[in-house]
C-alpha cells in the first residue's frame, strides 16, 4: 500500500481550559478568605478594578442597616445586594431569588493612576520574600482537627466532636457547662459524654477538659498515676492552694512524704496545656452561609456577602487612558486589562450563584437535621445534589470545600452533611450509615447478659428491620464505635454477675 500526503477538513467538539475557565473553576473551591486575598491581587495588578467602597456606620446605623430597592433586594454597603434563599420543609418549595450583581462604575473624581506598561499578571517589583521559606505553624484547632478525622467515630459523632474543638480557648479547655450544646446539636447527653470521652484522650494530655481539677486528672491518668490517694489530692485543690497540708494528709491518708511527692508531681503538668500553640493566632471560622429558621417553618438561606470582596470596573479611567495610549502595546495591554476585569466581576457573580444554588439544595436534602438534630442526617452523596441543581459532581465537590455554613445547631462544614447509605431489605428508602450504627449500638445496648448478640445476629435483627447489612460491615461499625466482640462481651458481663 503506497504512502501518501492528504489534506481533509474535520469538525469536532472539544472543551478548550482557558486560562479564564481554570481560573473559575479555582476561584469556587476558594473560602471567603483566600478570595479576598485572591482579589486584592487583582486589584494591585489591574489598574481598571476598584475596590467597593464600604459605607461608614454611622450613615448604615441611620438608615437601618439596609436599604431595599424597587426589586426587594436589600442591598449592603458598596453596591453588593445580600444573597437570600428560602427552603421550606416541603423540599419543592425553594424559590431562588435575583444573585449578587457586581456594579460598574463611572467615577471622574478619581485620582489619576499610573498606567503600568506591562502585561496582566507581570509584576516590577521583586517578588522574593524571606517570610515564605518560614514553616507554618499548626494551631491548636488545626491539631485537635487532625486527630478527630483519625478518630474511630461516625460522622454524627465527629459533627458534635468538631463542634467541641470550636469552643475549646487558647488554654484548651472547653466551658464548664455543655448541656447548650446537647440542645443545640440534637445530640442525646450519652452522646455527649462519648464524644467528650474520645476529645479528653486527644493530644496534649489534658487538652478538652471542663476544670483544672479535670485537666490535671487526665494527665493524672494518661501517666498511669490516678490513684485513690491522688483522686483526693484532686479534688481538694482549694485546700492545696491555701497549703492546708494537715487536712491534705487526713484526707488522703498519707504521711509527710507520700503528700511531698504527690503535690510535687502535680506541679509538673501543665494546667494549660493549649498555651503550647498559643504563638499561632487561631482563626475562628467564617461561615459563607447563613441559614435561619423562616416564620412559616422552613429555612431562609443567606450568603455572608459582609465577607464577600466588593469590585467596580472603573469605565471613566479606561476611556481616559485610552486616549492617551501612544502604540498598539499599550492599547493591547488596556483591552487585556479590561477583559479580565470584566472576567473577574463575572466569576464573581457565578460564584455567589453556584454557592446559593449547592446551600439551598442541601438544606432541602437535610432538612430533618436543621429541624431535629445530628441524629436524623440523611444518607446524601455529591452525585444526587449534582442532579438535582444540573451540575458537574466536580463542582459540587470544589463548592462545598472550604465553605462553612452558620446554623442554628451551630457551624458546619458542608462536607459534613454528606453521609454514607445503607440499603433497604424491602427495595424501600435507603438508610443511612449513622443511623444504622446507632441502632446497632442500641441492639447491644439493651442486650442481656444471658443473651449476648453475635455479629450474626445483629445482622438477621437489622434485616428483620429493614436493613440490608452485611456481616463483615456490622464487624467495621462495630469496631469503629470501640465495641467489643460478643466473645468478650460475654465474659465481661459474666464478671460483673459474679461480682
Amino acid at each position: 500500500m503506497a504512502l501518501s500526503q492528504r489534506l481533509q477538513l474535520r469538525q469536532s467538539q472539544a472543551l478548550v481550559m482557558t486560562p479564564q475557565l481554570m481560573q473559575a473553576i479555582k476561584l469556587l473551591q476558594l473560602s471567603n478568605l483566600d478570595l479576598v486575598r485572591y482579589v486584592e491581587q487583582e486589584l494591585e495588578r489591574n489598574p481598571l478594578l476598584e475596590r467597593g467602597e464600604e459605607e461608614p456606620a454611622n450613615q448604615r446605623a441611620a438608615r437601618g442597616e439596609e436599604a431595599y430597592d424597587r426589586n426587594g433586594d436589600i442591598h449592603e454597603p458598596g453596591g453588593l445586594p445580600r444573597q437570600r434563599e428560602h427552603a421550606s420543609l416541603q423540599r419543592d418549595q425553594v424559590a431562588p431569588v435575583d444573585a449578587p450583581r457586581v456594579q460598574s462604575r463611572s467615577n471622574s473624581d478619581r485620582g489619576a493612576r499610573r498606567l503600568e506598561g506591562t502585561p496582566t499578571g507581570a509584576t516590577t517589583r521583586n517578588d522574593y520574600n524571606v517570610e515564605r521559606f518560614v514553616a507554618a505553624e499548626t494551631s491548636l484547632s488545626e491539631h485537635l482537627s487532625a486527630q478527630l478525622a483519625l478518630a474511630a467515630m461516625d460522622a454524627a459523632e465527629k459533627v458534635i466532636g468538631q463542634y467541641f474543638i470550636s469552643l475549646v480557648d487558647e488554654n484548651g479547655y472547653l466551658p464548664a457547662d455543655l448541656s447548650g450544646a446537647e440542645e443545640r446539636l440534637g445530640a442525646t447527653p450519652a452522646e455527649v459524654e462519648r464524644v467528650l470521652a474520645v476529645l479528653q484522650g486527644f493530644d496534649p494530655p489534658g487538652v478538652c477538659a471542663r476544670s483544672l481539677a479535670e485537666c490535671i486528672s487526665i494527665q493524672l491518668k494518661d501517666r498511669d498515676r490516678f490513684d485513690p490517694a491522688m483522686q483526693a489530692l484532686v479534688a481538694n485543690l482549694d485546700l492545696l492552694a491555701k497549703r492546708d497540708l494537715a487536712a491534705l494528709r487526713k484526707i488522703c491518708g498519707v504521711g509527710n512524704e507520700d503528700l511531698a511527692d504527690m503535690i510535687a508531681e502535680i506541679r509538673e503538668l501543665n494546667p494549660k496545656p493549649g498555651l503550647a500553640f498559643g504563638s499561632v493566632l487561631v482563626q475562628s471560622v467564617v461561615p459563607d452561609i447563613f441559614v435561619r429558621p423562616a416564620a412559616d417553618g422552613g429555612f431562609a438561606i443567606e450568603l455572608n456577602s459582609d465577607t464577600l470582596p466588593k469590585v467596580l470596573i472603573d469605565q471613566s479611567y479606561h476611556a481616559k487612558v485610552i486616549r492617551t495610549a501612544r502604540n498598539e502595546r499599550e492599547r493591547a495591554y488596556l483591552a487585556e486589562c479590561l477583559q479580565n476585569a470584566t472576567w473577574l466581576v463575572r466569576a464573581l457573580d457565578q460564584r455567589a450563584k453556584t454557592i446559593l444554588k449547592v446551600a439551598s439544595e442541601i438544606v432541602r436534602q437535610q432538612d430533618g437535621f436543621f429541624a431535629g438534630g445530628v441524629r436524623y442526617l440523611r444518607p446524601l452523596n455529591l452525585k444526587t445534589v449534582a442532579e438535582a441543581i444540573g451540575m458537574h459532581e466536580s463542582t459540587v465537590s470544589r463548592v462545598t470545600a472550604n465553605k462553612y455554613m452558620a446554623t442554628s445547631r451551630g457551624t458546619f462544614e458542608l462536607k459534613y452533611f454528606f453521609t454514607a447509605a445503607i440499603a433497604a431489605a424491602n427495595g424501600g428508602e435507603a438508610h443511612s450509615a449513622e443511623a444504622v450504627r446507632h441502632h446497632i449500638r442500641e441492639l447491644i445496648t439493651a442486650e442481656p447478659a444471658d443473651g449476648v448478640l453475635s455479629d450474626d445476629s445483629i445482622v438477621e435483627q437489622l434485616r428483620t428491620a429493614g436493613i440490608d447489612i452485611a456481616r463483615r460491615t456490622v464487624a467495621k461499625y462495630r469496631e469503629a464505635m470501640r465495641i467489643p466482640s460478643s466473645v468478650q462481651r460475654r465474659r465481661e458481663k459474666r464478671v460483673a454477675l459474679n461480682h
